[in-house]
């Protein structure tokens, strides 16, 4: 999975037939994961779970982007959060159990993620959309971009916690 001496997605040339926003936004998901197994992926178990007073441990931030992509793109569906993801984000936190079923599950959610945006390319990205239970007020393009802005700051924590736990 790594870019070696590719450029980053986005100047691929690839994902011409997508809307731009959502082209933007699928880019923006593919250097998620190239980056993050890139540093992350090579870390143990206890690497990914250590945590220090007020960072996160990578594993946290692992789980939370796959996690919060799926309740993102929820609201810009329309739809409020299900008994299964409102589970899902009380336990972000909890250590992981297994090197592999984390890597797996960020990569099946950014794989369901993908399909659900390609999606959107049909839907009026000015079209009005609400956030959790106060529904505060955006709009479908709100919701995907801060996706994708949202993917990427989790990423640059990961990446940064993933150097400090990696170093001797």
């Amino acid at each position: 999975m790594s870019r070696q001496n590719l450029a980053e997605p986005w100047l691929r040339g690839t994902l011409t037939e997508v809307h731009p926003v959502i082209r933007a936004v699928l880019h923006a998901l593919e250097l998620a994961k190239e980056d993050l197994w890139k540093w992350c992926y090579p870390l143990t178990l206890a690497q990914l779970n250590q945590a220090s007073p007020g960072i996160a441990p990578v594993s946290f931030h692992l789980r939370h982007i796959g996690r919060s992509l799926d309740r993102l793109l929820s609201y810009a569906e329309g739809s409020q959060l299900n008994h299964r993801q409102l589970w899902a984000l009380r336990t972000e936190r909890e250590p992981a159990t297994s090197h592999a079923r984390l890597f797996r599950e960020l990569s099946e959610a950014l794989h369901r993620s993908r399909a659900r945006l390609v999606a959107f390319e049909t839907v009026d990205l000015a079209a009005a959309r609400s956030v959790g239970k106060k529904k505060l007020p955006t709009t479908v393009g709100g919701m995907v971009v801060h996706a994708a802005d949202h993917t990427q700051r989790h990423v640059g924590q990961a990446i940064t916690t993933a150097k400090m736990v990696a170093s001797p």
